[in-house]
């Protein structure tokens, strides 16, 4: 027994030691972190996963795949399960070189706009560095334009690859796109626009003269309707009530839906009437600043866009309004048909409405999102019939439908599980198609003939991370449900016309991503490629660590990624970071590998380590119990686990620093981490908190009403009217003790500057010390600002968590980016 005690003590003694000599990082590495800049990755790392283009007659597809040895293209023959070069690199070089008359070599071959024609041949393009003189005389009819700059010319050519057969396309011109702003109807017969915040249509032959040509002034179009103003418009453009005369004379998009015999389409309208207005100041427009305004309802407010169904006759060229009203404030959304892959193929894309020639489904929800119905408009009766009903009581979320051979396939969570019902076309369930505790995201494809459904889930594999998204197939009764891409790894599948196939991209974040062909049964028929990472490894990149840990209620299992630096030395004693997102539409946490590094793998090589993890009330893709934790308490739901996290990785890791803990996040994360800088003063020490929403009572209508929740309830009188209440982290900016750190763009019209400037008032006013950064012209994401923006958080968290940073004006590391 004495011995026992003895080793025990003695054991202790030397624990005690080990961690007395984990020495603190003093400096920050601000060199190993810029060598995983962007703009550097970029040219280390290429292809990612593959996307198949498939054939118009057969399940062949091509794609294109970039390594450190050039660009490559590759057919695919699933019957044969054979993957062969489009061409050889080198000799197709040699032959452009011979053309052009500009140098080329198997690694650098500048093909562009590369196109399968017909299943025969390939259309490219390839530039030359001879100018070409722009034409400057008009086309008849058309008015005269200026006098454009050379351009340099471009060389179009036809590849037949089953000959191996180049052929120059003689005075070639580059394809032009059929502009945006046309719907055109599956007849090809009419193009439908906006202008002015009304109606216009035109024919496919004048469509064809503005598309070489937009002022072209022989263009004939005609005008449908006439009642369009700014607060209540036809088509995009209807919400910008400040529009200038200038844009109110473009063309504009009508989000439109056609009916499949081109007879009728649907357009919704909305009236923004009673909208309030919101403004951001463009100080650097030229020549002077501008004021921007736009509609904008906060959670709470009373004026709501009202939403209205309209259907157009084509052929009476006249319309009507259906009537689709039950709940006060409600929301309409078209369910669009989904087009064929095949389909896809074509140049032209048309909106087409979900249902038949004579009607069509919508979704029509509550302002307090407890209520959803699917709906059927029926154009012969001029009635909205409810198919079904989705009811809870927190937020319903819905899946767009998918009808086949008259029935419906719809996507529900009314167990507390997203699964997938079948019904008739008059709403009668005919059986459950799914079950049990996991996540359905979405159906792929369905065989009709077969009547197999293939879709997307996670969570249902046992002993592997929940977030994971495998493919599945099962039959329309709910029989033979059967995992087809198995595999410890994130699943990105691209199934084929039939579902006979698919190309599936793996991923993980310890793991470089790969893709193989597989066919419906699960049976591997091709590999196809694996990301390169070696230039990568070559300058010092080491896998983060996925991991997964109990919540602050010690039942909840929260999966989590470790960033470490590169050069980690387990003897060190290391701040510690959380990347924070809160949700509820997604959890900042990356389950794939990704070269986008600049807030978890660069951060950490300052001197970090740098953890994501989910929360209780993030993600939507587990259960709606896990989902809908946060509901009413938008503010503090996730804070608990954040801490917990820490908590529990630095009593398990000894290198972890329990006193240096940072928190940043951008929008969401960005009102999260200032949150968690407040309700626990003592423990997170320094935050950067970007573009975020502190005040969810001024943030947009649509996020925080469905989120926290929004109470709808009837007046004595018998109005109905919407209460909102939410906490705000500026009532809590007494609570400040660590340093933090505030950013904004000054023109972000998602999450208003008003935001952050409220937040630094309050913190004004209770008299605390703080920082706040303006990013000049930006908007919510920082756009060409992002680099700057990255050592301006390095610098924050280095000189407070570290103890030491880059004085200098100069951003050197910018400089030699």
């Amino acid at each position: 027994m004495r011995k026992i005690v003895l080793s025990t003590l003695l054991f202790l003694t030397t624990l005690s030691l080990a961690v007395a000599q984990q020495q603190p990082i003093v400096k920050a590495n601000y060199d190993l972190a810029a060598q995983f800049s962007p703009k550097r990755i970029s040219k280390l790392v290429f292809s990612t996963s593959v996307e198949p283009n498939w054939f118009k007659n057969s399940d062949k597809f091509w794609y294109k795949w970039q390594d450190s040895q050039g660009s490559y293209y590759y057919i695919v023959d699933p019957a044969t399960r054979t993957k062969k070069a489009l061409f050889n690199n080198a000799t197709m070089a040699a032959r452009l070189t011979q053309i052009v008359k500009d140098p080329f070599d198997a690694q650098n071959i500048p093909i562009t706009n590369l196109k399968l024609v017909d299943d025969s041949y390939f259309t490219f393009e390839i530039p030359s560095s001879v100018m070409k003189e722009e034409k400057s005389e008009p086309k008849k009819g058309a008015k005269a334009t200026p006098k454009k700059k050379p351009t340099n010319k471009i060389h179009g050519f036809k590849y037949y690859f089953n000959e191996d057969r180049l052929e120059e396309i003689e005075e070639f011109e580059t394809r032009k796109e059929y502009p945006s702003w046309g719907s055109i109807s599956p007849d090809r017969r009419f193009v439908v626009f906006s202008r002015d915040f009304n109606l216009w249509y035109m024919d496919m032959e004048n469509f064809e003269k503005a598309k070489i040509d937009a002022n072209d002034t022989t263009i004939v179009e005609h005008q449908l309707t006439t009642e369009g103003t700014s607060k209540y418009g036809f088509g995009i453009g209807s919400n910008d009530i400040y529009a200038t005369e200038k844009i109110k004379k473009q063309r504009l998009r009508a989000p439109i839906l056609w009916s499949p015999d081109s007879k009728h389409f649907a357009i919704m309208r909305s009236d923004n009437s009673k909208v309030q207005d919101l403004w951001v100041i463009n100080s650097l427009a030229q020549p002077r600043p501008k004021l921007e305004r736009y509609s904008y309802q906060m959670p709470g407010e009373k004026g709501a866009p009202v939403r209205h169904l309209f259907v157009v006759d084509m052929e009476s060229k006249s319309w009507r309004e259906i009537s689709v009203a039950a709940f006060k404030d409600q929301d309409l959304k078209f369910e669009l048909y989904r087009p064929k892959k095949r389909e896809l193929n074509d140049s032209i894309k048309h909106a087409v409405w979900q249902g038949e020639n004579n009607g069509f489904y919508l979704t029509r929800t509550s302002r307090d999102l407890k209520r959803i119905d699917l709906c059927y408009v029926d154009l012969k009766e001029d009635s909205t019939k409810v198919v079904i009903e989705e009811r809870m009581n927190t937020y319903v979320e819905t899946r767009s439908p998918v009808i086949s051979n008259g029935n419906i396939i719809w996507w529900s969570e009314r167990d507390g599980w997203a699964h997938l019902y079948l019904y008739n076309q008059s709403g009668k369930l005919i059986n459950r198609i799914t079950s049990g505790e996991y996540h359905v995201e979405e159906v792929l494809a369905v065989d009709e003939a077969k009547k197999i459904i293939y879709f997307t889930a996670n969570g249902k594999e046992r002993d592997e991370n929940p977030y994971y998204l495998h493919l599945y197939r099962v039959n329309f009764d709910g029989s033979g449900l059967q995992l087809l891409n198995s595999g410890n790894y994130n699943h990105t599948p691209f199934v084929s016309e039939s579902g006979s196939l698919f190309v599936n991209n793996r991923s993980r974040v310890d793991s470089a991503p790969r893709a193989s062909l597989i066919d419906n049964s699960g049976k591997v028929l091709v590999e196809l490629e694996e990301c390169d990472l070696t230039q990568l490894f070559a300058i010092g990149y080491k896998f983060p660590e996925p991991f997964n840990i109990k919540a602050a209620d010690g039942v909840t299992d929260l999966y989590g990624v470790i960033y470490k630096p590169f050069d980690f030395d387990s003897t060190k004693l290391y701040p510690i970071i959380e990347y924070v997102y809160p949700g509820p539409q997604t959890e900042g946490v990356n389950f794939s590998w990704s070269h986008r590094m600049d807030r978890v793998d660069r951060l950490a090589q300052l001197g970090f380590i740098v953890v994501t993890v989910g929360n209780r009330g993030g993600h939507p893709s587990r259960s709606k119990f896990y989902h809908n934790f946060g509901y009413g308490n938008l503010r503090d739901y996730g804070l608990a686990d954040k801490k917990a996290v820490v908590e529990k990785l630095a009593a398990k890791y000894k290198f972890i620093d329990i006193e240096r803990v940072g928190i940043h996040g951008h929008s969401g994360g960005g009102f999260m981490s200032t949150a968690a800088m407040l309700r626990y003063p003592h423990f997170f020490k320094v935050a950067v908190s970007s573009a975020g929403n502190h005040e969810n009572n001024i943030y947009n209508r649509w996020w925080s009403e469905k989120h926290h929740g929004v109470l709808e309830s009837i007046t004595a009188k018998g109005d109905t009217i919407f209460q909102y209440k939410i906490g705000t982290n500026s009532e809590l900016a007494r609570n400040l003790r660590g340093k933090l750190l505030l950013v904004t763009g000054d023109i972000d019209n998602n999450v208003h500057p008003a935001n952050t400037y409220r937040m630094a008032n309050a913190l004004i006013r209770a008299g605390k010390r703080f920082d706040i950064f303006i990013m000049t012209g930006q908007r919510h994401s920082f756009g060409n600002m992002n680099e700057y923006f990255f050592w301006l958080m390095a610098d924050y968290f280095s000189e407070h968590l570290i103890g030491d940073s880059q004085k200098s004006t100069d951003i050197i590391q910018m400089r030699n980016n």
